[in-house]
């Protein structure tokens, strides 16, 4: 804006002017006036309008268009200013002057209600906000709890009908099961050296395991041949054009918010240079064709994205074909693609790609976590730009569980640096962690449905709200079984050598007593193992295991009373227990504890290997930390061999699972084999998340 000279005022800017003229008063349109984004957009919602002067109020729902109206529905912004502008908005909804509205609420109660009293003018007593807890905490029953919202019931109430918005977009196998429509699964392979079948195999393994059966797969590369054409029609449009810069130049361009020095060349110029690249004649890294959008834009996802880019392997000189050795001096060879071979020499982005293709295959719902949100301005600018069908599109927040991190970031870190032992380490929260771990998909789709759909991004679930889902599932299909982790050896001397009883030990907690498949058999003999912590020299009142001279209960069998220690080298050596047993059980002891006896006389149990998992990371949210990394928890994994386990667990194979009794629920790992099972533990017996389940 032109500055007058000092005694001398200058006429106001033609955009100054034009903003005035619908009303804006001196501060508002000089303000917009100061801000280029906001002259650019309010400018051409005036000329939409096709006004040069209106009412106040006319006006002033026109600058809120301009500087408040979403970019991803910018195809509607025409309908809504002929509407603003023919003053129907104003008379079905007058929200443009509020003191209008309050006037006339107003008149409208006082009809109604009368005229205030003296009590209506007492002001109530404001309610103090406390402040929303970022971690969610532990919660105890109330006495009367408030009927639960729809979308607690129905977590995908929050999404619009198919019907109700046709815009929408692929959102998940859940909203797509739960509105009777399909979900497809689609591998966006736009990087040709990241694609590897053994990862597109185990993605559709595990997406079928959890429960969901996609509709269709596909994959990115299917529509190589139309996301090309629809980047000749971009050029043509003049809304793209190939760069020349280098990485580097472009962030430094984007962070001054620059144009490249090539954005303004001939569309024909970029065509061609767009065909070379197609033919593989333009070398890696020396072009890409970059949309043309807005550089000044504060939304860095829309300075001018890269829609393609060439990618080289390295060249292979020790070729036995020597012709081929021989024009490898003079040509470039590119990276074939494993799904779409070696037909293509360049490669769209996924912010080009992904849009698109969405709209080529009619997706309806499409949902991303929320770090996508800043895109969508980009998403909706191509497919208006080539004027596509718009798919509608929904930012969710992350799940964020305690004492772990959840960034392929961050995990990918903890895989490759060693600091776990790969992707299905039963430690992780991956899919194929958890699935290793013993962790069914139902217990994770009743867990994933409790936390409902939400845009807050700070929330923190607690690991044992999980936890709490995977012990409701496992107690109704894992079956009782008895371990001893570290056996002490214990001699009932009062019990004939080589004799063996059979008793019944129960498969589940509550089995009744007619149904003999609810059993399983175990065997007492003059040698049994117990845990060495279940044992104690000096005995005290709140201690219910074994002591000298004390008696307990052997689970399913007899009380036995501590008769004899036998030492070895020194008192903290204790290699033998010698008790007594009641087999008229009279004896009622309070403690009880799990035992595994010998098959038969020197023989000993059935040894497994046991796998003890804790909380990966000490602290509850580690991605706070700096030094994440040096949060990791020492003790998360604990390897014991040489357990000893009842004969029920002989046959176990791969996907059992059991609980073994007063230790928690565990799994059959795939490192098993013929000579040796391995157990990985799920998760404890211990609720800590709350006897009365989630709120």
């Amino acid at each position: 804006m032109a500055t007058g000279e000092a005694g001398g005022k200058a006429a106001p800017s033609p955009e100054l002017a034009l903003f005035l003229a619908i009303g804006l008063d001196q501060r508002t349109a000089e303000n917009a006036v100061a801000n280029r984004k906001v002259t650019a957009n309010l400018t051409a919602v005036i000329a939409e309008a096709g006004v040069s002067g209106c009412d106040k109020s006319v006006g002033n729902l026109l600058y809120t268009v301009a500087t408040k109206y979403p970019a991803n529905a910018l195809l509607h912004r025409p309908v809504v200013i002929k509407y603003i502008v023919s003053s129907k908005v104003r008379k079905w909804h007058p929200w443009g002057d509020a003191k209008f509205i309050k006037e006339e609420i107003d008149k409208r109660l006082t009809e109604i209600l009368g005229p205030k009293t003296e009590a209506d003018n007492v002001k109530p007593m404001k309610k103090k906000k406390e402040k929303p807890a970022k971690v969610e905490e532990k919660k105890t029953a109330a006495a009367a709890p408030a009927p639960p919202a729809e979308e607690e019931l129905n977590p995908y109430s929050i999404f619009p009908q198919p019907e109700e918005n046709l815009k929408a977009m692929f959102i998940d196998f859940g909203l797509a099961k739960e509105r009777n429509g399909h979900c497809y699964l689609r591998f966006d392979d736009t990087n040709p050296e990241a694609e590897k079948k053994e990862y597109i195999d185990h993605i559709q393994e595990i997406v079928r395991w959890m429960g969901w059966e996609p509709y269709k797969v596909t994959y990115t590369s299917d529509y190589f041949q139309e996301l090309y054409e629809l980047g000749i029609c971009l050029i043509n449009k003049g809304l793209a054009y190939v760069d020349h810069q280098t990485p580097e130049e472009i962030k430094e361009y984007r962070e001054k918010q620059m144009n490249s020095p090539w954005r303004d060349r001939p569309i024909e110029e970029s065509l061609k240079l767009f065909e070379d690249m197609r033919h593989g004649l333009i070398a890696e890294g020396k072009a890409t064709l970059r949309m043309k959008q807005d550089m000044q834009n504060d939304n860095k996802n829309m300075a001018d994205l890269i829609a393609y880019a060439t990618l080289r392997m390295k060249q292979d000189m020790q070729n036995d074909n020597k012709n081929m050795a021989d024009l490898i001096a003079y040509r470039i060879k590119f990276t074939p693609h494993p799904h779409a071979g070696d037909k293509w020499f360049i490669y769209p982005s996924y912010d080009y790609a992904h849009c698109l293709v969405d709209s080529l295959e009619n997706i309806t719902h499409s949902l991303c976590s929320l770090e996508f949100d800043i895109r969508r301005p980009s998403y909706y600018w191509l497919l208006v730009a080539l004027d596509q069908y718009q798919p509608y599109v929904w930012e969710y927040s992350r799940l964020n569980i305690s004492n772990n991190v959840m960034s392929k970031r961050k995990l990918n870190r903890l895989v490759t640096e060693k600091w776990v032992d790969g992707w299905d380490d039963p430690r992780l929260l991956t899919l194929a962690g958890l699935r290793r771990r013993g962790v069914s998909s139902t217990a994770i789709n009743s867990f994933i449905r409790g936390m409902g759909i939400t845009r807050s991004d700070n929330s923190l679930i607690r690991i044992e709200r999980l936890e709490y889902h995977i012990r409701e599932e496992l107690n109704k299909v894992a079956p009782c079984a008895m371990v001893v982790l570290h056996p002490l050896k214990v001699v009932i001397t009062n019990l004939d050598y080589g004799t063996i009883i059979d008793l019944d030990a129960k498969k589940w907690p509550d089995a009744p007593g007619d149904d003999a498949s609810a059993y399983y058999k175990v065997q007492f003999s003059r040698t049994v193992y117990i845990e060495q912590s279940d044992f104690r020299v000096k005995d005290s009142k709140d201690y219910y295991g074994l002591a000298p001279g004390k008696t307990v209960l052997l689970r399913y069998a007899f009380p036995i009373k501590c008769t004899e220690v036998i030492y070895g080298d020194n008192s903290d050596n204790i290699i033998e227990i010698r008790a007594e047993y009641d087999p008229s059980k009279a004896t009622k002891p309070k403690g009880v504890l799990h035992w595994v006896a010998e098959p038969s006389p020197g023989v000993d149990p059935l040894k497994v290997e046991v796998r003890l998992f804790e909380k990966l990371f000490i602290s509850e949210n580690p991605v706070e930390l700096e030094d994440w990394l040096g949060d990791l928890n020492p003790r998360s994994k604990e390897v014991i061999k040489g357990a000893y386990a009842v004969p029920l667990l002989a046959t176990a194979v791969l996907g059992n699972k059991f609980q073994f009794e007063r230790l928690g629920y565990f799994a059959v790992d795939s490192d098993s084999t013929p000579e040796e099972l391995v157990f990985n533990r799920t998760v404890t017996l211990r609720d800590s998340y709350g006897k009365v389940g989630p709120k």
